[in-house]
Order: C-alpha cells, then structure tokens, then sequence
C-alpha cells in the first residue's frame, strides 16, 4: 500500500494526512462552537485556520525531547493547547497535556472536542491562581494578560527545569521591561512565523527579582 506524503503546514513544520484531518475537524468544530458561545472574535473567524491554529501549531517547533507534560493556561478555544495536543500525538508518543480553563462553558468545549477529536487531556476549569501547582514542564500562554502576570503562573505552575512559551505581540518590548522590574528571568526571544508583528518568548529560570 503507498502512503501519501506529509502535508506542510509551516516552512519545516509537516504533519500526516491524518493529523491534519484532525486540525480540520478542530476548525469546524470551533466554527460550530462559535455561533452559540464567544470562542473567537467574528472578526477572526473567517481566519481561523491561519490565525489560530497555524499560530498555535507553531509552538510544535520548541517542545524539547525530555518534555512529558505540557500545561496550557487560559485555554479558551484551544490555542495553543489543543492545536499541541492533536501535533503531540503524532511527534511525541505519551505527552501530557493539561488545559486550565476558568469559563464552563469553554472547559465543555475543550471536553467536547477531546472526546471527538481524540485527544487526551486533563482539563481543569478553574482560576489559574487558584490552581494548584501543576509542575509542567512547558507552560504556554496565547493572548493571556501581561507577561508580569504570566511570570506569576510560570512560577506556580512549571516544574523546576520547566520552560514556558508565550506568544505576544506588538506591545511586548514595554512588558518586558515592566516585568524585569519584579522578576528575573532568562528568555530567548523569536520572531512569529505567522504575524510580523508578534514574538514567541521562550523563558525559562523564574524567580522573584
């Protein structure tokens, strides 16, 4: 039997046939999910595919070898979290995958598209400070609050020689320097592949300044 190639869905970044089925499903559900609940903004809906996922699915790019469980916070519609977990399966046999998400009616999404995307996940829907500590060894954020405040979950929630990814956008030098005022912290900044505008933080070694 031949098998049909990989599909490319960044420069470097090919999935299996099947994987990108499951992105696809993914797309028409939060489409779905949109027209009865605040998912995404309408003015990103007809750029879903783009703006969201191939934004999310970037992050693929940095999961480290020794990373068991990655922890997703203010999970919302499932970027990046859930956009990983689908990657995951095909690119890192038993990950863990934890998404923390305080609005109900979300967290019955993110249950909901689990169960028939098939992907496995804990799902916590609660507060973010009110978590307990999750000790992952990556902690992502997409669209979040300011990196002072993520600093702040980075701290209660990785693991020690845990990393954490945020994806931020134009206004991200000012909150750097604002957050190095309360936190010291090593970070390598790189540029987004799907808006010129945006960078992906990978910081890592947090503590109180």
């Amino acid at each position: 039997m031949i098998g049909f190639p990989p599909i490319e869905i960044l420069p470097g970044l090919s999935v299996s046939r099947e994987t990108y089925s499951k992105l696809e499903q993914f797309e028409q559900l939060v489409r779905k999910w949109t027209a009865h609940i605040n998912l995404v903004s309408t003015n990103s809906l007809g750029a879903i595919w783009d703006r969201h996922i191939i934004d999310s699915a970037q992050l693929i790019r940095f999961l480290p070898k020794k990373a068991a469980h990655w922890a997703d916070i203010g999970s919302g519609a499932g970027f990046p979290g859930f956009v990983i977990g689908i990657l995951a399966q095909e690119c890192a046999p038993g990950f863990r995958l934890t998404l923390v998400e305080s609005d109900q009616r979300k967290a019955t999404f993110l249950r909901t598209a689990c169960r028939e995307i098939g992907v496995s996940a804990t799902i916590l829907t609660s507060r973010i400070e009110d978590t307990d500590p999750i000790g992952a060894d990556i902690l992502s954020a997409r669209a979040l609050g300011t990196l002072s405040q993520l600093l702040g979950y980075a701290d209660r929630h990785l693991a020690t020689d845990g990393e954490s990814l945020f994806l931020k956008g134009r206004n991200v030098e000012v909150e750097i320097t604002e957050a190095r005022l309360n936190w010291s912290f090593d970070m390598v900044c790189y540029p987004s592949m799907t808006n010129a505008e945006a960078q992906i933080l990978r910081i890592e070694n947090v503590s109180h300044a």
